[in-house]
């Protein structure tokens, strides 16, 4: 065997049994179960499972850290998020009335102090709060620890004046620009985070394309995103006329509890 042709062999063995490795690692790999446990940065951990009134369980782990992005049951959870508004707030609460529906509604403390009246309409017709931070703060996560609980505590603070003793349980990021911090001081005041897992992008596309959205990507479950105020939200009030009566004839529509 000439000198050429054996530094050939010896040159090929590593990658044949690099490629064996590899094939083999395709074969048998398979994707990561959610972390049972997530720990904030100051050291609080959160739970594995936390079980709510009406058979709703929320499991943290399977959205950004530990957010919940799914009721845990065949339940279905619609927010609508950025409100009140003084325009399209009262239309959505109409025809949620009209289809018997319940939803949860994500508010913004700068909108909540400007429209209280709102805030009581939601309450009673027998909707659910979220807390969506003072003024819908994209950077909140770059704060400091106690600028957050300010921030959110603020937020809470203008809900209860509008509604006595309102039931905050939901806290929910703008732009889903999550950090283990957030989800840790939001949780230190009694919020679990709100993620969700359909989400039209109702604030960029049109009356149809928020419709098939919802409508196909929606199942037992599945915690919808959509706006009722934050700009201009006609579409998805148009989109929202055929969306609930078609989801309320294939799914069990729930608020938060």
């Amino acid at each position: 065997m000439s000198l050429r042709r054996l530094c050939a062999i010896l040159l090929c063995v590593p990658l044949v049994g690099a490629c064996q490795q590899e094939a083999g690692m395709a074969v048998s790999w398979h994707a990561p179960e959610p972390p049972k446990q997530v720990t904030g940065a100051d050291g609080h951990r959160l739970p594995s499972k936390i079980t709510l009134t009406d058979g709703v369980s929320l499991r943290p782990g399977n959205g950004p850290v530990g957010t919940y992005t799914h009721t845990g049951t065949e339940n279905v959870a619609l927010t609508f998020d950025d409100g009140p508004s003084p325009t399209y707030t009262p239309q959505l609460l109409a025809m949620l009335r009209q289809y018997n529906i319940k939803a949860t509604f994500c508010l913004v403390g700068t909108e909540v102090e400007a429209y209280p009246e709102l805030v009581r309409s939601i309450v009673a017709d027998g909707h659910s709060l979220c807390n969506h931070s003072w003024h819908h703060d994209f950077g909140l996560g770059s704060q400091s620890d106690e600028n957050i609980r300010e921030n959110l505590g603020r937020t809470n603070d203008a809900i209860r004046r509008a509604v006595s003793g309102a039931r905050i349980k939901y806290y929910r990021q703008p732009g889903g620009r999550w950090n283990s911090r957030i989800v840790a001081i939001a949780q230190s005041l009694g919020m679990r985070s709100l993620h969700w897992d359909v989400d039209p992008q109702d604030w960029r596309y049109g009356e149809e394309a928020i419709y098939r959205t919802v409508t196909s990507q929606t199942h037992s479950g599945s915690i919808v995103l959509m706006h009722d105020a934050g700009g201009n939200r006609a579409n998805t009030m148009a989109a929202c006329k055929r969306i609930l009566p078609q989801l309320k004839a294939r799914l069990k529509l729930v608020a938060l509890p």
